[in-house]
């Protein structure tokens, strides 16, 4: 699967960015609910390593699935859940623990049947659908490292599988909220970062979304809020769903307000 190289791809960027960092900077805060390096590195192994037991061992994932689970029903939140997973794990040991793992993760779907059922913290998904969902993790929760060092990120046509994940979660971003799901969804017209046209949904359509790709995947992946980007929405639907868009599981959460996620200047970021 093309989804399993853009995952690894997106694991070197990240690796490339860290592995020749000081061990202090695993512990500076993010502006990400003032999570550190750390915690996210932290986070995207837990459920890295879900995702390779979930294709190659259910009784390995179940054992995650169930410590994940009962940890949050005791009223942790997901960022203390995976404390006792990691049992003091950290710094420069986890980011190695984390880069192995998503080796053998992106190699183990690059040779999978794609649209194998595995089951997961919520409904059941393909395993095309599992290792996107892991390349947007990666590459979201990748920028809130990006964001803490002020460092610039390039944009690559890869972001597509997100955009596209960003699309499919239209009804979801609503459901979530117990909100009615509108009768039907906007046109979305993105520009790539290499410049072709992406385009998503019926072009008559009385709401759109119109762009540059990278920023409605930011949006749709709540890295930042859609005011700080020069997406256009035309039509009642398109806003609302600008607004709450989620193509992550879990409780809905809201995006970053306005101007909190920006550290450096936003023109140099590529935008």
């Amino acid at each position: 699967m093309q989804q399993a190289h853009d995952y690894l791809a997106e694991v070197d960027e990240l690796s490339n960015l860290l592995r020749d960092q000081l061990e202090s900077i695993f512990f500076k805060k993010t502006l990400f609910k003032s999570w550190t390096v750390n915690d996210v590195i932290g986070h995207l192994y837990m459920f890295d390593l879900a995702a390779l037991k979930s294709l190659q061992n259910e009784d390995e994932f179940a054992k995650i699935h169930s410590n994940v689970s009962s940890h949050l029903d005791q009223g942790m939140s997901l960022l203390e859940s995976q404390y006792p997973f990691l049992d003091e794990l950290n710094g420069k040991n986890l980011f190695e623990r984390w880069y192995s793992n998503s080796r053998k993760l992106g190699t183990a779907f690059a040779c999978a049947d794609p649209s194998v059922r595995l089951k997961w913290f919520g409904p059941e998904m393909s395993a095309k659908s599992s290792i996107t969902a892991r390349q947007m993790e990666t590459w979201a929760h990748g920028q809130e490292i990006f964001d803490a060092l002020g460092v610039g990120r390039t944009p690559h046509d890869r972001i597509k599988n997100i955009c596209h994940l960003g699309v499919a979660t239209f009804g979801w971003s609503f459901a979530n909220r117990g909100l009615k799901v509108p009768d039907h969804i906007p046109y979305v017209r993105l520009i790539s970062p290499s410049g072709k046209i992406w385009e998503w949904g019926d072009s008559g359509s009385p709401s759109s979304i119109k762009g540059k790709a990278l920023e409605f995947a930011e949006v749709v992946t709540q890295v930042r809020n859609v005011q700080d980007t020069r997406l256009t929405s035309e039509g009642a639907i398109a806003r609302k769903w600008m607004k709450i868009a989620q193509c992550f599981a879990g409780q809905p959460e809201n995006p970053p307000a306005k101007g909190s996620r920006f550290t450096v200047p936003r023109e140099n970021f590529g935008v």
